[in-house]
């Protein structure tokens, strides 16, 4: 699947890429992940992440407008696709904290770029595209927020029920949902498994056969290599 996941920060979005990432690579499938649009970017050197902190607002908004539209030509280019936050995150942040001098974000700049990503990924015609809201209760998300403190936090404890009003309306006016290309997962009550498995199965109804198919396979749940014996393909666990 290509997928967007969305959702507010402690939501479980991270997660979700990781168990489904894993999903794909014991298939032997490659995975393109990208969980970076948080600013500072999480994949940066801890060097980076702290310099980024302090750059102009001018400078973040230029780099984060090259990268959301550079992630439509990854859409393009690879069959399965883990992003998360792209525009819809940059939306809601950018316009709730951009002028909190204690928030890394920047004020918005142009909300009317938010549908032209959209629209480009949809005029490709692209098999697999999926919109993935994740929610989780605002007494969840807070409980999160003090158990696992993020180092650079984005999100404030007494604005999560409007951040994730916010969240929702913002996934509402998507050209995704409109094409009926949206699952939403609330992981409130689940353990990381259930909702991947809840992820599955909501979004068999808008994948291509082939990756039905892929789905159908049973594979080891260890290492294995692949053979072919008289023309039949085997997944054989590799031995200790």
């Amino acid at each position: 699947m290509r997928c967007v996941f969305v959702g507010l920060e402690y939501s479980g979005k991270s997660t979700l890429i990781d168990l489904l990432t894993a999903y794909y690579r014991q298939r032997s499938l490659r995975v393109h992940g990208d969980d970076h649009f948080t600013i500072p970017d999480s994949t940066l050197s801890p060097e980076s992440r702290a310099a980024y902190v302090d750059y102009p607002n001018d400078v973040k908004e230029r780099l984060q407008r090259m990268q959301l539209q550079y992630h439509v030509e990854v859409m393009r280019n690879y069959d399965h696709v883990m992003i998360a936050g792209w525009h819809i995150e940059e939306a809601i942040y950018s316009e709730m904290y951009g002028e909190d001098p204690e928030n890394p974000y920047y004020p918005r700049y142009a909300y009317r770029h938010q549908r032209l990503y959209e629209v480009q990924v949809l005029e490709s015609r692209l098999p697999d595209v999926v919109l993935i809201h994740v929610t989780a209760s605002d007494d969840k998300i807070r409980a999160r927020m003090a158990e696992q403190p993020h180092q650079y936090p984005i999100i404030k404890s007494d604005d999560v029920p409007e951040l994730r009003q916010r969240f929702a309306a913002e996934v509402d006016k998507s050209l995704f949902t409109h094409k009926g290309l949206l699952v939403e997962i609330d992981t409130t009550d689940s353990t990381p498994q259930q909702s991947l498995d809840e992820l599955l199965g909501k979004t068999e109804p808008l994948i291509t056969q082939g990756e039905l198919a892929l789905r159908h396979l049973p594979v080891p749940e260890g290492p294995y290599d692949v053979v072919y014996e008289n023309g039949e393909r085997r997944m054989v666990p590799k031995s200790e």
